[in-house]
This record gives C-alpha cells, structure tokens and sequence, in this order.
C-alpha cells in the first residue's frame, strides 16, 4: 500500500493580515528576536507560543562560541513551557527572524532538531501545534501542525 503525504498551509503576502491573535503572538516574536545573542552569525531569530491559557512564551536564539552549543529560539521557547508550563496545551507557535543568512524573500523554517522538539510537544499534548512562519518581507505561510513539516518524526507512530 502507498501512502501519500500531502503539505497544506495557508499563505498571507503580509503578517498584518492575520487576525488580532496572531498578529500579537507574531509582534511577540519580532520583540523577542531582538533579544538574540547571536554575535556570530548576526542571524536573530524569535519565536512565541501560544498557550491554551492566553499566556505567550517567547524565546530567541543564543548563540555560544563553543558551536553548536547555543540553541534555537524554538527550543528555548518550548523548553521553557515544558518548565513552568508542563500541562498547558500549546496552540501556536510562530517564527520569525532578521539578517543576511536568507533572502528577504525566504522563510525561516525550523531546524530539523527543532522539527523533532515541536513534533515531541505535540505529540506530548495530543492536540496539533499551528505554526506560523513569517520571512523578512513580511510574507507568512501556516502550518496546521507539525506534521507538514516533519514528515516522519523520530518515535512517529503507526
């Protein structure tokens, strides 16, 4: 039997076209991208969750110069959700970034370490992860759940 994986989102020419929910949780990762350390790569990138509870997460990459040390804004995020927010459904996840490692034009998508991270939080709350990823040129594609991105995570079950 052939099985057929087929990658849905939506896709908006600018964040500011979002609903008020979402245009928050994206200005919450702009903020937080600004709070980078990223001396190295002068890429900063920042993430914010959504949490069932109206709270928002943020997170930012931080870099170390013993590489790979630092880690991804993702994974601070939801690292720090798992801490103090470890029975809270997340509901939304979006990343945004600023700097010259990709065209304005691109979108930065997760790692494939921050794939397997996100893919572990939802499958953890059994409910899908919405993911919004917004380039530098404002333009935003969704993904309603890890799934479209990640297609065969680590411990995927059958």
């Amino acid at each position: 039997m052939k099985k057929q994986h087929l990658v849905e989102y939506d896709y908006f020419s600018s964040w500011k076209e979002l609903n008020s929910s979402d245009c928050k949780l994206v200005e919450a990762a702009f903020a937080a991208a600004k709070n980078a350390y990223a001396p190295y790569s002068k890429f900063y990138v920042g993430a914010a969750a959504q949490l069932k509870n109206a709270q928002i997460v943020v997170g930012n990459n931080q870099e170390n110069i013993a590489y790979p040390s630092g880690l991804c804004a993702e994974r601070v995020a939801l690292f720090h959700i798992g801490a103090v927010f470890p029975n809270t459904e997340i509901l939304t996840l979006a990343v945004v970034a600023n700097g010259d490692l990709i065209e304005k034009d691109q979108f930065v998508t997760p790692c494939g370490s921050c794939r397997q991270v996100i893919a572990e939080s939802q499958n953890r709350q059994d409910i899908p992860i919405r993911i919004i990823l917004v380039a530098q040129n404002d333009a935003v594609v969704i993904f309603e759940s890890i799934n479209d991105l990640l297609v065969f995570p680590f411990g995927m079950k059958v």
